[in-house]
């Protein structure tokens, strides 16, 4: 799979490095870092179906609801339309939920938007891979 990126050179590498620092973040449960690249609306969709807010996915993460043992994130396109940005790729991960453990193969849809010069997740969307 080749990447395709549209837009400009400069702000999709912002935007990758973004994920780069989201992703790690989750494996750190780095609740700074994350509340930083989160957006105060941010729709956050898990493979399971549930749906969190912000304030939501950063308790999880905080009480060890989710912790992230290994996450792999490979990107295919980062699409960039005015002030918000489309990754889309995969997500695979080692990871406990609510103490069981769990992996998970999905595609990705990572939805990011430009606020005060700084980009932010809006919104996280996976879809479970057939079994």
């Amino acid at each position: 799979m080749g990447e395709d990126h549209v837009g400009d050179p400069e702000d999709v590498g912002a935007v990758l490095a973004a994920e780069d620092r989201r992703y790690q973040a989750m494996v750190d449960a780095d609740l700074t870092t994350l509340d930083a690249l989160c957006a105060a609306e941010l729709s956050y969709a898990h493979s399971s179906g549930a749906r969190d807010t912000k304030d939501q996915y950063l308790e999880e993460v905080r009480s060890g609801y989710y912790v992230y043992r290994r996450i792999d994130h490979p990107v295919e396109r980062v699409a960039l339309v005015g002030d918000s940005a489309l990754v889309v790729g995969r997500m695979t991960a080692d990871l406990d939920v609510d103490g069981r453990p769990r992996t998970i193969d999905n595609l990705a849809l990572a939805v990011w938007t430009r606020a005060s010069g700084r980009w932010q997740l809006l919104a996280y969307a996976p879809t479970p891979l057939p079994a």
